[in-house]
């Protein structure tokens, strides 16, 4: 159990990528606080993971409110004494191209996708600098190293995360602190449910693995960058997309 020991922060740990993450994460011996918006949600992945005998707590945590990701700090020190990891996941799209873009489409995006990111890590942050050591991973995209169609602001957002994930590799790895980024591609997770067959029939085909990937395969790399074993890996972008940036 490769994460036996670790205690790791999840955010967006309800659905998708997080819930996968999350459970991948308990599977392999790490305790887990679940943090999402939806306490539903929340106390299925929650669940999940004690059903199979795995460690976790819910948190209501919504990434853009600091005293929420305050108080989920609080209760995670306070139960387990330590974070070694956080997995900043949380985020959402609001498309539109640039001449349609509203105010509040590009501003929600950032918030949640960017300042969230800041936010949650800048809340850990110290502790990991007194335990002079700790793993900070980030969901990234494909997007946010080519950019897409309609996604401005969510292009924008991932960009700037791999921007701060390369310079706090620069200003923490010396602490014992390690962080990266990864990028998804094409993954299929409940937001694209609402697609037509044939649009994600379209999607696949231009992945020469001739797939869409699944939530898991992501949970596994976060899994891998999290424990000891990948402790030289710092400042990296990883793509996860079956070959489809090629």
């Amino acid at each position: 159990m490769k994460l036996a020991g670790k205690v790791a922060v999840i955010t967006g740990g309800a659905r998708g990528i997080g819930h996968s993450t999350a459970v991948k994460f308990a599977s392999d011996g790490a305790k887990v606080a679940v943090c999402d918006i939806n306490p539903e949600l929340t106390q299925v992945t929650l669940g999940e993971i004690r059903a199979a005998g795995g460690e976790a707590e819910g948190y209501r945590v919504d990434v853009t409110n600091r005293a929420e990701i305050a108080a989920m700090v609080a209760g995670v020190m306070a139960k387990w004494g330590r974070i070694d990891c956080v997995v900043n996941n949380a985020g959402i799209v609001m498309d539109a191209q640039l001449k349609n873009m509203t105010d509040e489409q590009f501003d929600k995006v950032i918030d949640i996708n960017l300042k969230g990111v800041y936010n949650c890590t800048r809340a850990v942050v110290d502790i990991m600098l007194a335990q002079k050591s700790g793993v900070i991973l980030t969901t990234s995209s494909v997007v946010g190293l080519y950019g897409n169609f309609g996604q401005t602001n969510y292009a924008a957002s991932k960009f700037a995360v791999i921007g701060m994930t390369k310079t706090w590799a620069r200003e923490l790895g010396r602490k014992g602190i390690r962080a990266i980024a990864v990028c998804p591609g094409f993954i299929a997770t409940p937001i694209l449910n609402q697609m037509p067959p044939k649009v994600l029939g379209d999607m696949a085909a231009k992945v020469p693995l001739g797939r869409l990937g699944a939530p898991e395969e992501i949970a596994n790399v976060f899994a891998f960058l999290a424990s000891d074993e990948a402790s030289y890996i710092n400042g990296a972008v990883i793509s996860v997309d079956g070959g489809m940036t090629l």
